[in-house]
């Protein structure tokens, strides 16, 4: 079938007649699909088209495929979901929305949501919140955390085959939407990037981090439904695209806040995501993965505004630009650096180490690693739960910095950015996360914040669902400790964080 002749169907799907009880029907349109909102329920239909990495011309396809992003999408979006409907031609010759008759269509029907809930929306309006960037960040390691697992060679599209990809599609736009100059340089630096991770992608895939994810996981695909981050609308067309390492899955997210000027945003999905799946090995290809993403924006974007209308024509074509030029700088190095955040509880660590990350090595930006997260980690026990004495012995606090130290060392030596934020009361302790540094020959700052007693008690006491067990009792114990010489910059953290952060940024030479 050809798509002139999917016209009597899109008439019949465009009248509220054919859904009961609905008063209106709005339609929307992409290359690939339409979409038909009525009343509590949307209806995807595929459009008869064939393109070099898709293909929908024929009824058995389409079925093929509906049915395919059902059972797809029912991984992480159960409840949006109902399943495949077929429109039919009955005996009288009229269609019908799942009617007895012969099917001439076949529909993804679709619980309808609210379209300003999408997160390309919420993040226009300011509305990405801190608990929702984390749960998003724990909704996508869990969803990997469950995907299939490929380790065979032939699994997904390699990336130097990506990124020739990327390099065609992106020439065929010189002259009309970028400069010939520009162009090439990234294709250089992509391909000497591509080679520079073959080893450890093939090492990954080996070890089990090639898995069935989304392949489409960008700021429009994900939903705030129920109160809860809602991926939704994955790749069911081509496996290539989706049989992909999982942080290159990650990383199309995380480019789309970056692309946006979200760096913060993307540090907190980020952070949250490895805290739980603690995947630092993997860093090294994060900068590679990013940018093609963000080169294959580019040239989609180019593409589009072939077709589009004037006005729109323009910013297509400045989008485009603007996604090449990330492409690039995602692509210049970025010394790796760690920076340990140590002091007394209360003196603000772990607000100090949140602000500072996004603006610390690589896109998009370092990794935390938290003292307290790590020992309720350990102990199998929930971030924000209470622990007993039994948690605070002497060899789970020496476990939990050796850990610290270690995973330190670990993103640090992958080339990225690193913030360890803990006590860091011992001599040992100290000497420990310096070592890490040094042993990758990264760049190492040491931070002890410092802050009045009774200033410090104020703060653990206003705590609230925090991983830190500390209290008043705990900040009056500390205060006799015997910390040894502290050679770490000292910062006066008795004022406010905005004030705080300023003297940070000083010694460490970022944005406060």
């Amino acid at each position: 079938m050809a798509e002139s002749d999917q016209r009597e169907v899109v008439a019949f799907l465009s009248r509220p007649a054919a859904y009961p009880g609905a008063p209106a029907v709005t339609r929307t349109q992409t290359h690939i699909s339409l979409v038909f909102l009525a009343g509590s329920r949307a209806y995807k239909m595929k459009r008869a088209v064939r393109f070099d990495y898709l293909d929908f011309s024929t009824l058995a396809l389409r079925r093929r495929y509906v049915e395919a992003e059902v059972r797809i999408n029912r991984r992480t979006a159960p409840e949006l979901y109902l399943g495949a409907l077929a429109v039919t031609r009955e005996r009288d010759g009229r269609l019908a929305l799942g009617g007895s008759g012969e099917p001439v269509e076949w529909l993804v029907e679709m619980i309808r949501f609210d379209a300003s809930a999408t997160f390309d929306q919420l993040a226009l309006h300011g509305a990405l919140g801190d608990e929702l960037l984390d749960q998003t960040g724990l909704a996508i390691a869990a969803f990997h955390h469950g995907a299939e697992v490929r380790t065979d060679p032939g699994a997904g599209a390699a990336l130097s085959e990506l990124v020739d990809v990327n390099a065609r599609q992106l020439a065929a736009e010189v002259g009309r939407t970028f400069e010939s100059g520009a162009v090439a340089s990234l294709n250089d630096r992509a391909r000497a990037a591509a080679v520079r991770v073959e080893g450890i992608l093939d090492a990954r895939r080996a070890a089990g981090f090639v898995r069935r994810g989304h392949g489409d996981l960008h700021l429009r695909n994900i939903c705030a439904y129920q109160g809860r981050p809602t991926l939704f609308d994955a790749i069911e067309f081509d496996e290539r695209l989706a049989i992909i390492d999982v942080l290159f899955d990650l990383a199309f997210l995380l480019m789309d806040l970056l692309h946006r000027g979200l760096r913060r945003a993307a540090n907190q999905v980020f952070n949250k995501y490895l805290e739980v799946t603690r995947d630092y090995d993997g860093l090294a290809a994060l900068p590679i993965f990013l940018s093609v993403r963000a080169a294959i924006r580019a040239h989609v974007s180019a593409a589009a505004a072939r077709t589009a209308a004037a006005a729109d024509a323009d910013r297509q074509r400045g989008e485009a630009r603007s996604y090449l030029n990330l492409a690039s700088e995602l692509l210049v190095p970025a010394a790796p650096r760690l920076i340990a955040i140590g002091g007394l509880s209360g003196t603000g660590k772990t607000t100090q180490a949140r602000r500072l990350a996004p603006d610390i090595g690589p896109a998009p930006g370092a990794v935390v690693l938290r003292s307290d997260v790590r020992r309720k980690q350990r102990l199998g026990a929930a971030e924000t739960a209470r622990l007993g004495p039994e948690g605070y012995r002497p060899e789970v606090t020496e476990a939990v910095y050796r850990e610290l130290a270690a995973d330190a060392g670990r993103v640090v030596a992958a080339g990225h950015g690193a913030v360890a934020d803990a006590v860091f009361a011992r001599p040992d302790e100290r000497a420990a996360i310096e070592a890490a540094a040094r042993a990758s020959k990264a760049g190492f700052t040491g931070l002890w914040l410092e802050a009045p007693e009774a200033q410090l008690q104020a703060r653990v006491s206003a705590r609230r669902n925090d991983a830190s067990d500390a209290d008043a009792g705990v900040v009056a114990r500390q205060a006799h400790y015997a910390l040894g010489s502290v050679d770490w910059a000292r910062i006066d953290a008795s004022g406010a964080a905005d004030q705080v952060a300023a003297r940070v940024a000083r010694v460490v030479g970022a944005e406060p």
